[in-house]
């Protein structure tokens, strides 16, 4: 990823409404399988900045992972048990030791292995341990903002389901997400590849102006609805997966 992105994203993981609206809907998801202060063991593989490092502190000790030197260095200014750098391609970690594992925007990338990875995340989870994920939809809505971060490859939840269950998940839940804005953002894709858009940074770059609270607005909105219903299209997947109680890897 081009260095000045991880110094873009740490300065919009506070207050940029894209991030402001996914930790609500994180929070929605795993307050259906947890509760703050639950004392679990928690990775955050491909943790970038630190974006999440706040929101899953509440729910546990966190270990965080990522292969860039400069973005362990952003994360250093904020809170965690632990920082290692390593791959999620092969996780330098013990078997078996974590109760939840999460992964936003990784295994999409370009290096990252999906499969491999989500073999990763199965084998360092116990026994009844949890999977969240958070990826890109739809592979016709690459643009700008994809090239800018690195991304490889975005998902449908068919795809990202068959993947999780190949890795050996019990697939508990999939859902689309970034719903209600869906139509703008698709008519600002297809827009830069109809007029061949230059444009080499990613969205963290854009100035929202009066359009910030508006967009934080509707995409939070999103969090009370997904707990209960699986929203049918959209520009993110969440899933959850759930390791088998009945097996224990070998170390």
């Amino acid at each position: 990823m081009n260095p000045d992105e991880y110094e873009a994203m740490f300065r919009a993981q506070d207050s940029l409404w894209w991030y402001r609206g996914m930790e609500r809907i994180t929070r929605g998801i795993l307050n259906r399988h947890y509760r703050p202060g639950s004392g679990l063991k928690i990775l955050d593989a491909g943790c970038g900045t630190g974006a999440s490092f706040r929101l899953l502190s509440e729910y546990g000790d966190l270990t965080a992972l990522d292969f860039s030197p400069l973005a362990l260095g952003f994360c250093r200014k904020q809170a965690a048990d632990r920082l290692i750098r390593g791959t999620v391609n092969q996780l330098p970690l013990q078997t078996g030791v974590f109760d939840l594992v999460v992964s936003f925007d990784v295994i999409c990338c370009l290096g990252v292995n999906d499969e491999a990875a989500l073999g990763e995340f199965e084998r360092v989870l116990r026994p009844g341990g949890r999977l969240l994920l958070r990826l890109p939809a739809y592979n016709w809505l690459r643009g700008a903002h994809d090239r800018a971060v690195d991304i490889r490859e975005r998902y449908t939840a068919a795809s990202l389901k068959r993947r999780l269950r190949g890795a050996g998940f019990d697939v508990e839940r999939t859902t689309y997400a970034n719903t209600l804005l869906f139509p703008l953002a698709a008519l600002k894709r297809l827009g830069e590849h109809a007029f061949n858009s230059p444009r080499r940074t990613s969205d963290l770059t854009l100035n929202y102006g009066r359009l910030q609270g508006l967009f934080e607005a509707v995409l939070s909105s999103e969090a009370a609805l997904l707990p209960l219903i699986r929203l049918p299209f959209g520009l993110t997947i969440v899933a959850v997966g759930k390791k088998d109680e009945a097996i224990a890897n070998e170390p």
